[in-house]
């Protein structure tokens, strides 16, 4: 074939025009969805969107498995999270070429969410708190994903989720409002870097909403993602996201014009109904019938699309990746890079010089962590495990505890087969549970919020529920998109128990059983007779799910082995006791699934704290997703880690023994309590006094925190601005340079991650206490020094301002600070910046928009239409919004405000005080539609000169989109609001 389209020497976007131009409508629409059908007639074959490859390849068989995203980015070494990048692609390619279709070269990855809340149940695929680091490390990963060639993709990453995604429960109806502040300072910019340098093509929206529009709608996609890329970005929607247009989010009565919207909003691919793309492209061509969508609107979603098929080299003859085969899935040199990015992110939280550890003969491996390792949605299937306990017995005599109590459960209402009574017990089998006269016994293993999971001792296999609603016992684990191993126990009276079935929210029952309280059995307790035997097939006693709570089995539980006593007792054999702690990454947290606090879980914490009494050489090891916090003091050392890959054993073992210095940097806040946060859906992490730029609290352990086995000094901090001065925000302005040098003080070769800090002293606007804005990660020998610059370009300095929606670098006093951590801080300098001075707020010069405002209460941001525009509603009667300093110049005559309320109200205009200030106009909102925005014009008392201004809804309910003003003398300027 000949065809301009299939020439490589062509210019993309000539040979883009050809192949769009070779297409009917029928074919175009057949491309917008994530299963791309076939062009037969002109050699193009099928796509598919979307192979997982978090940290590394998930979902298509044992793969190597690296470090958890936020461990690769708690290494603080891009170019290392860049060849893992790497070699997550080559992995993704060698799938690709035995199975094409099974394994797509569009692969979803990296997370850019910034971590602004730890109990967020995706907390672990994220990267940091801090949107500078997120965009560092995602643009380094993304990188390796696509490969070095300056052409030709070796896999397009997509970055995921745009935007304001923190929250799993309810998460595709609840919305996440956005200042115009924390939009621009804080979410925007995780994205933009690895768009603007060509290392992300791709972006796939969240499934929330964002003041009230849902996020695969966003204006910002065209009007902001689009124009940071150098080429063509493709925009996938999350899976089923499209049908919540209709569904969950009821913002569209009818799917063609939803359908409609979103691809005229910027989405080009529907992730909808798997591989049935039918009701999809039936609902797109139902749009272009009645005119909602014209057949431009599908070539540019089209242009999109195919974008990505050209570069990565589809319809070359060749490409610089061909070649790549089977033999790169976890081969040895990837199995070396799993190994050394589990190493480099190991965090050591404390350490009073227990660490690293010599001249040691027996160590005791305790805990639930101790002698496993976890997969998490994300992951690859493990290829092999090296666990805590085998990377230690490598270098040492080991024993192990896993440190759970085993339990026998008793009966205590119901009846089986016509008894009443008995224990629970397993089917050997791994069938049934039913009712027996000998107690059967089981492992009870406590994964935090209440979220128990229980493994037959017999089988070795966890108690499961399965499609019938029966308990059985034959699962390796918690496992699966829909977790159906783990249980709530629910207090009944005289120390009973109810098992609750956390995925169903059903009740154990037992077939046959009398029920408890109010349903016509033991009413208030134990029933007597003799135990049944177990259920041995369908004419059998077995444990099915229950809906009423009044139907569910009472038990009592008898504690046969205690975890925490036989961890003690093993733990006093030892010289060193490693407890190793932590979650499960689908319990307790995980996609759809928030948690409610960062306690470590209470029976694991309770084997820690009889461990140290034990054996005061104690060392306790975190792996976790997120953040923990726990009770137990006075541990002689700490360790965290996420869950880190196959090769977390030996990782663990070169840190512990001092072959390797603890590397590793905490990219997030470690609060003390959850007690601290503010509500997980407060996304306003300015005003929450929110992450480590703002929280004003003494956190557990600091953002940027980690220990070294060395001790290091700082000195000679200098600081020169050049240039400027700074004008208009992206405009030309000067650099800002600091230098420092770092000493290695003690006796080991240390690593230090050097951070560089600043904040503007003095503004117009709440600045944050402290921000990243550089680091070094350097290797220093015993006494060596290293000087240390940083280049800041001062338009870094900029913020959002409100007044005249655009950034600003201000003219103002700032304080550099260099330290280990945002606490950490050992060496300040003072600087300058010129740049300018915000005026007051010139309202006569044009409408104001109700979401700029500087300050408020009780109120909601919304969308003001469907389309585009925000708004602000109010939430309580006498909630306002500040719009601070504002000129009203020699006078203003009138207000005219453009709002809706659906039960009527009122608007005050009031001077310098939202309760005390005069009121300078009225304006009654008349009962309208949600949408249904309308002009409302009062006159205004004398309002003259600088003011703060405050709108004061009198009513719950009223929406305000825009203000204007007109000034005395201009009858009519207001007009324009």
């Amino acid at each position: 074939m000949n065809e301009p389209f299939r020439d490589p020497e062509l210019p993309i976007p000539a040979r883009l025009a050809d192949l769009l131009g070779r297409l009917t409508l029928e074919e175009k629409v057949g491309l917008l969805h994530q299963y791309q059908a076939p062009v037969e007639r002109l050699g193009v074959g099928v796509f598919r969107t979307g192979t997982e490859a978090l940290h590394g390849l998930a979902w298509l068989g044992p793969a190597t498995v690296f470090p958890q995203a936020v461990g690769l980015a708690s290494t603080w070494e891009p170019e290392l999270v860049r060849r893992v990048g790497g070699a997550t692609s080559d992995e993704v390619l060698a799938f690709h070429h035995k199975d094409p279709a099974g394994a797509g070269r569009n692969v979803w990855a990296p997370v850019v969410n910034p971590l602004r809340d730890p109990r967020w149940g995706r907390n672990e695929e994220g990267y940091s708190e801090d949107p500078w680091l997120t965009g560092v490390m995602a643009t380094a990963y993304a990188s390796g994903l696509r490969g070095s060639d300056p052409t030709v993709l070796k896999t397009a990453p997509t970055l995921k989720h745009f935007l304001g995604y923190n929250n799993e429960t309810d998460r595709c109806v609840t919305s996440s409002n956005l200042p115009p502040r924390v939009l621009h300072e804080y979410e925007l910019p995780a994205y933009r870097p690895a768009l603007e340098q060509g290392a992300a093509v791709a972006v796939m929206p969240s499934y929330n909403l964002v003041n009230g529009r849902p996020a695969h709608l966003s204006p910002l996609i065209n009007e902001v993602l689009r124009t940071w890329a150098p080429d063509d970005v493709l925009v996938v929607s999350d899976a089923y996201a499209p049908g919540n247009f209709t569904g969950l989010q009821a913002y569209y009565d009818d799917p063609a014009e939803a359908y409609a919207h979103a691809i005229r909003a910027g989405l080009d691919s529907f992730t909808q109904d798997d591989e049935r793309t039918e009701a999809t492209l039936g609902h797109i061509r139902d749009a272009l019938e009645r005119g909602l969508l014209t057949e431009a609107d599908v070539d540019a979603a089209v242009r999109h699309a195919l974008s990505i098929r050209f570069r990565l080299g589809e319809f070359d003859p060749a490409t610089p990746y061909d070649d790549i085969t089977e033999a790169v899935v976890n081969c040895p040199e990837h199995q070396e890079l799993a190994r050394e990015a589990a190493r480099r992110s190991i965090v050591l939280l404390e350490n009073d010089g227990i660490l690293p550890l010599s001249g040691v003969g027996r160590v005791a491996v305790i805990g639930q962590l101790g002698d496993t390792l976890m997969e998490d949605w994300y992951s690859g299937t493990l290829p092999y495990a090296v666990t805590a306990r085998a990377g230690i017995a490598e270098r040492c005599e080991t024993v192990f505890c896993e440190a759970v109590d085993r339990i026998a459960l008793t009966i205590e209402n119901g009846q089986a087969n016509g008894q009443a009574g008995g224990y629970v017990v397993a089917d050997p089998g791994g069938g049934p549970l039913g009712a027996g006269a000998e107690p059967g016994l089981f492992d009870l293993f406590d994964w935090g919020g209440g979220s128990y999971a229980l493994r037959a001792a017999a089988t070795g296999r966890y108690l499961s529920v399965g499609d019938d609603g029966v308990l059985v016992n034959d699962q390796p684990g918690p496992n699966g998109w829909e977790v159906r191993q783990t249980f709530r126990l629910e207090d009944r009276p005289r120390g009973t128990f109810a098992l609750r079935h956390i995925s169903t929210g059903r009740y154990v029952g037992l077939d046959g059983a009398a029920a408890g309280p109010g349903g016509g059995g033991a009413a208030e307790g134990p029933s007597e007779g003799a135990a049944g035997s177990a259920g041995d097939g369908p004419g059998g006693a077995v444990f099915r799910l229950v809906d009423d709570a009044d139907a569910a089995a009472w038990l009592s539980m008898e504690v046969v082995v205690s975890g925490a006593e036989t961890a003690a007792a093993l733990a006093a054999t030892a010289d060193v006791a490693v407890v190793v702690v932590g979650d499960h990454p689908l319990v307790n947290g995980r996609e759809t699934e928030d948690r409610h606090d960062l306690a470590l879980p209470p029976a694991q914490e309770a084997v820690v704290t009889a461990v140290r009494a034990a054996n005061p050489r104690t060392v306790m090891v975190i792996s976790s997703g997120y953040p923990v916090t726990w009770s137990a003091g006075d541990l002689p050392a700490v360790l965290w880690s996420s869950h880190g890959g196959q090769e977390y054993g030996h990782a663990l073992a070169e840190v512990l023994f001092g072959d390797a210095d603890p590397e590793g940097r905490l990219t997030q806040t470690w609060y003390r309590s959850a007690c601290e946060l503010p509500d997980l859906l407060d996304y306003d992490i300015i005003a929450a006094d929110a992450t480590y730029q703002y929280y004003r609290g003494a956190p557990l352990y600091p953002f940027g925190h980690g220990l070294s086995y060395t001790t290091f000094d700082y000195s000679d901090l200098t600081v020169a601005v050049e240039g400027g001065p700074v004008e208009g925000g992206p405009g030309e302005g000067g650099t800002v340079t600091a230098s420092a040098t770092v000493t290695n003080t003690g006796s080991r070769p240390g690593t230090e991650v050097v951070q560089f800090y600043t904040h503007q002293r003095r503004s117009r606007v709440k600045q944050p206490l402290r921000r990243l804005r550089g680091f070094a990660k350097v290797r220093l020998a015993p006494g060596e020094s290293r000087t240390v610059t940083w280049t800041l370009d001062a338009r870094e300095l900029a913020f959002w301002d409100v007044t005249r929606d655009r950034f600003v670098v201000e003219d103002a006093p700032h304080k550099a600070m260099v330290g280990r951590s945002a606490r950490d801080i050992r060496l300040c300098a003072p600087f300058h910046v010129e740049g300018e001075r915000i005026p007051p707020r010139d309202v006569l010069a044009g409408p104001v928009s109700a979401a700029g405002h500087d300050e408020y209460d009780a109120v909601t941001l919304v969308d003001a239409s469907k389309p585009s525009g925000d708004a602000v509603r109010s939430d309580a009667e006498g909630a306002w919004i500040l719009f601070r300093e504002v000129d009203f110049g020699a006078g203003a005559a009138a207000c005219a405000v453009e709002a809706t309320s659906t039960e009527g109200g009122v608007l005050t205009l009031r001077l310098d005080d939202p309760l005390y200030g005069p009121a300078a106009a009225t304006l009654p909102v008349p009962r309208a539609g949600r949408y249904d925005l309308d002009r409302v014009r009062a006159v205004l008392a004398e309002a003259r000169g600088v003011h703060d201004l405050y709108l004061v809804f009198e009513n719950a309910g009223i929406t305000v989109s825009r203000l204007a003003f007109e000034p005395a003398g201009a009858a009519g300027a207001a007009e324009g609001a």
